[in-house]
């Protein structure tokens, strides 16, 4: 028999932990839907819409499967590393993703880089990325001290010297080229290739099927590493699959559209402070439609309110920056 506890305060009355987060799923839900729906039709009519459906159709698929990748990616991670400020970004491979950008465009020039087909130059990045961190983990994993904050240390200190060449490559690049290569610094959803939408749909859905019967681990895996060990879980097994899987799908959103460094933690933060429970299935979809809500009305300003001066990224950035800032101040005080 299942059990439920109602906590009530003086003067408040609480729903319980499971039902209160659905309630609020509900509503993120219904704001999610919202916001696509004024993306999609806000100016259309029946002479354009022929023209304009399909792609704005194109740029909110492509929203949501970053969307996915980012929430569950920071989520879990925070989880396996045990600490709510870290996310996925601290690996470097937003930093890689630069790196492989610049490098191309030293070595071959600006022409190459926007020449280059787009499949070829989406398997070269998410790739690069999904070979840099199994090497990475192989060499973590196999070692005899396998801490998963040892590979946190290294992928900070990767991302740094990665991050470190591409900006002397960006210094000696010509500057009309790197004007070309500005354009791939920061995320946008200008254009987006129904090739590449498929092929990221397709492992993210992989992904996330094989990861499924994982989430409950990490509900037991969020008391602690020594107590979900002594309740039977395999934790190096998991730990190790699960840094695969957001290796992965971090790489797909950044192939994608480009990278977007402060959005995981403005995800995760949000989430879980709206939901305020410890299962991740709730919590994961909360940070989904947020990030569906956050990335479809940033676009939507910067299209119609300022007129694509600037990128969706570049807005994300900042307020997840602050938001992070905020945490910082927040942890130093307890």
């Amino acid at each position: 028999m299942r059990f439920k506890v109602l906590c009530i305060a003086p003067g408040k009355f609480r729903l319980p932990a499971d039902k209160r987060a659905r309630t609020i799923l509900l509503f993120l839900a219904f704001l999610a839907v919202g916001a696509v729906c004024l993306f999609l039709f806000q100016g259309i009519s029946p002479e354009n819409a022929a023209f304009n459906l399909p792609r704005r159709a194109m740029k909110i698929t492509a929203m949501v499967l970053v969307a996915i990748c980012t929430g569950y990616s920071a989520v879990v991670f925070q989880t396996i590393t045990e600490n709510r400020i870290l996310t996925p970004s601290v690996m470097g491979l937003d930093a890689l993703y630069l790196f492989i950008q610049s490098l191309v465009v030293f070595l071959f020039g600006a022409q190459q880089l926007t020449m280059m087909d787009a499949t070829l130059h989406f398997l070269l990045s998410a790739g690069g990325m999904m070979l840099a961190s199994g090497i990475l983990y192989q060499f973590i994993f196999d070692g005899e001290n396998r801490n998963v904050y040892v590979l946190v240390l290294i992928g900070i200190v990767m991302g740094i010297f990665f991050s470190g060449i591409a900006s002397f490559m960006q210094m000696l690049i010509d500057p009309n080229e790197f004007l070309v290569l500005q354009d791939a610094m920061f995320a946008s959803f200008k254009i987006i290739n129904e090739d590449l939408l498929f092929i990221s749909a397709a492992i993210t859905i992989f992904v996330l099927l094989f990861s499924w019967r994982d989430l409950s681990r990490f509900d037991v895996l969020g008391l602690g590493r020594d107590t979900a060990i002594s309740l039977g879980v395999g934790y190096n097994g998991l730990v190790r699959r699960t840094l695969l899987m957001v290796a992965v799908l971090v790489s797909v959103a950044t192939a994608l559209v480009g990278p977007i460094t402060f959005l995981g933690i403005l995800l995760v933060s949000l989430a879980r402070e709206i939901l305020n429970t410890f299962r991740h299935r709730d919590m994961i979809l909360g940070a989904v439609l947020i990030g569906v809500i956050a990335l479809v009305l940033g676009q939507f300003m910067v299209e119609r309110i300022l007129q694509t001066t600037t990128t969706v990224g570049v807005i994300l950035n900042f307020v997840g920056g602050t938001c992070f800032i905020v945490l910082l101040l927040r942890e130093s005080k307890r």
